[in-house]
C-alpha cells in the first residue's frame, strides 16, 4: 500500500458520513454478527472485535485466525481511543511524515499500532463510544470490511 493524502481525505470522509445515531450493546452484537457473516463469505481468516476502552462488547474468532489477531485488535483498538480515528488514518499519516508512532507521540509499538483495522464508532452528539476492528488481512482489507459492514448497519438502523 503507498500512503498517499487522497486515501487520508477518503478515511476522514468515512469517519463524518458513519456517524450513527445510538449505539447500544445490542447493536454492538448486530455489527459484531455482520462483520462476521461478511467475513464468512469473503473467506476472511479473521478475528473481529467491537469494544469500549475498558469493555470487550465483542469478540469472535474464525477458522484460520490465530492469537496474534487478538493482540493486533488490542493494539490497533489502542490507536483508535488514543487518537479519535481510524487506524488506518493514524498509519497513513505517520508515513506520509515519514516517521513512527513511537517517535511521534512517544508511544510503544507494543501498545499501539497504528495499520489499518480499527475503526471508531461515534455516537452523534457523543462522540467516541467503540471501536469496531477486524485482523487477519492485509491492512486495508481490515479496513474496508469494517468502514462496509458499518455503513450496511447504519442503513440497517436508520
Amino acid at each position: 500500500m503507498v500512503p498517499t493524502q487522497e486515501t487520508l481525505e477518503q478515511i476522514a470522509q468515512e469517519e463524518k458520513d458513519l456517524i450513527l445515531d445510538r449505539f447500544t450493546e445490542e447493536d454492538a452484537w448486530e455489527l459484531g454478527c455482520l462483520i462476521v457473516e461478511e467475513a464468512r463469505k469473503r473467506g476472511a481468516r479473521v478475528a473481529v472485535d467491537i469494544r469500549r476502552p475498558s469493555q470487550i462488547l465483542f469478540h469472535a474468532t474464525l477458522a484460520g485466525a490465530t492469537p496474534d489477531n487478538d493482540e493486533w485488535i488490542r493494539r490497533k483498538s489502542n490507536v483508535v481511543f488514543r487518537f479519535e480515528k481510524a487506524s488506518f488514518a493514524v498509519g497513513i499519516t505517520l508515513a506520509l511524515a515519514e516517521t513512527t508512532i513511537e517517535k511521534k507521540s512517544f508511544v510503544s509499538p507494543l501498545d499501539y499500532s497504528p495499520h489499518g483495522g480499527a475503526f471508531p464508532v461515534r455516537v452523534r452528539g457523543c462522540g467516541l463510544v467503540a471501536c469496531a476492528t477486524v485482523s487477519g488481512l492485509p491492512q486495508e482489507e481490515d479496513h474496508a470490511l469494517v468502514t462496509a459492514c458499518l455503513r450496511r448497519f447504519r442503513e440497517m438502523k436508520g
